[in-house]
């Protein structure tokens, strides 16, 4: 049936051509901005994703420029820490050179003062943007460590950074010392007091559950008992009342004052090292009274054998918390160097080996940190392109489909305007009815 009133034809022309333009209009806004999702209205669901990763990309590129700051720092403290590693063998070399009797032992002595104030000049400058990782003396909590933000970890409940914490290391030469005023003491624990005798060559006690707090002085203290008088002279091995009380003299002899970040295992080692320094400058007989760290414990042991049982040897472990403490540095033995005399060059030799070993400790655990933060610094860049990459697949428009489609649509505009042209005249058809 034909009508004049309603053009059928025309409507579905018309409907057909909306939906053409329609198509065209989003196909061209696709070109346009290269995007088949570009606002919310596009698709709500994949746009808040995109928008979401989007996000992470910009945290991500943060992250990357934290890491980079963060080699950059580290990799000054380990060049630095190497370089104090180099000048410590030099001290070295001039020690056994001084082991020769027929040298200027003197200016042998004034070289080593050089390069020791060498060395204090390194790590001086061994900063960067403000920041000394070789240097940690500061009691403030947290002071001892460094973290640089190294990503961000998206999960259900949220977001949360990750950070690489690294560890100052000390290689000043600051000397330690403690504070016996205004009422100070140390504190010597009963449970901790291990006793060497025949019956027992060997007693170690663990110092897991300290409570270590920066600033706090630890020491060993120790009593002899010889009921022969012929194993070993008692005096020589004590440092101490019966009591347990400290020796005020003997105070600095074997003591670790803690820096913030120290664990168990530090505050052993310290004690340990302290210890045989103190054995090699009083000349003790580490046969009779050794003093090792292994982890975090400290064990006291002997190797000779006694005459009598009730020849023993009491160790004591020991504290003092006061605000006065003065952390000591690293390398703060250095300062003891003396090779002008044959006695004082064979306990240099000595300590030097000790002084290397910590500073090759400190520049590998730089090494090692920096290696973390290179690696981390890798992968984030991978992953920050892996993020585009799947934003792209979301968000981005195929060109090459854009543009056929378009063409296409195109042929489908010019067609639809023609059918709907062809309905528009149906209705002229019905005049010849009324001639």
């Amino acid at each position: 049936m034909s009508s004049i009133l309603t053009n059928n034809g025309a409507m579905v022309a018309l409907q057909t051509l909306k939906s053409i333009n329609t198509n065209l209009a989003k196909t061209q806004s696709e070109i346009s901005t290269g995007k088949t999702v570009a606002s919310a209205k596009d698709n709500s669901a994949v746009w808040a994703i995109s928008k979401v990763m989007e996000a992470d990309v910009k945290g991500f590129k943060g992250i990357s420029d934290s890491l980079n700051l963060g080699s950059s720092t580290v990799a000054v403290a380990r060049q630095a820490a190497e370089t104090v590693t180099d000048l410590l063998t030099d001290i070295k070399g001039k020690i056994v050179a001084a082991q020769e009797e027929n040298v200027d032992r003197a200016k042998i002595q004034t070289d080593i003062d050089a390069l020791r104030d060498q060395i204090n000049a390194v790590v001086g400058a061994a900063q960067f943007n403000g920041l000394n990782l070789l240097k940690n003396s500061d009691t403030t909590a947290g002071s001892g460590t460094v973290n640089i933000l190294s990503s961000l970890d998206r999960s259900g409940t949220g977001v949360a950074a990750s950070d690489i914490t690294v560890r100052k290391q000390d290689l000043g030469t600051q000397q330690e010392s403690i504070d016996t005023s205004g009422g100070a003491t140390f504190t010597a624990t009963a449970a901790t007091a291990l006793t060497i005798n025949n019956a027992n060559g060997s007693d170690a006690f663990d110092l897991s559950s300290l409570t270590i707090t920066a600033g706090t002085a630890y020491a060993l203290n120790w009593v002899g008992t010889d009921a022969d008088s012929n194993s070993f002279t008692p005096a020589t091995y004590t440092n101490a009342t019966a009591g347990g009380t400290l020796i005020a003299e003997a105070a600095a002899s074997v003591t670790y004052v803690a820096r913030d970040g120290d664990t168990a295992a530090d505050i052993a080692k310290g004690l340990a090292a302290a210890y045989a320094d103190f054995a090699a400058d009083n000349s003790l007989d580490t046969d009779v009274l050794n003093i090792t760290a292994t982890n975090g414990a400290l064990t006291a042991s002997k190797s000779n054998t006694y005459t009598d049982a009730a020849d023993q040897i009491v160790v004591r472990f020991s504290s003092i918390a006061s605000t006065a403490n003065v952390i000591g540095g690293g390398l703060a033995e250095l300062a003891n160097i003396d090779v002008t005399t044959q006695s004082s060059v064979d306990q240099a030799l000595t300590n030097i080996e000790g002084l290397i070993q910590t500073a090759i400790d400190s520049a590998a655990a730089f090494g090692s940190a920096q290696g973390r933060i290179d690696t981390q610094s890798k992968f984030v860049s991978g992953l920050t392109d892996a993020l585009k990459s799947g934003i792209g697949t979301l968000v981005d428009a195929d060109m090459e489909e854009a543009s056929a489609r378009l063409q296409a649509l195109q042929v489908q505009q010019q067609l639809g305007v023609q059918a709907l042209s062809i309905a528009n005249q149906a209705p002229q058809s019905l005049l010849s009815l009324f001639q």
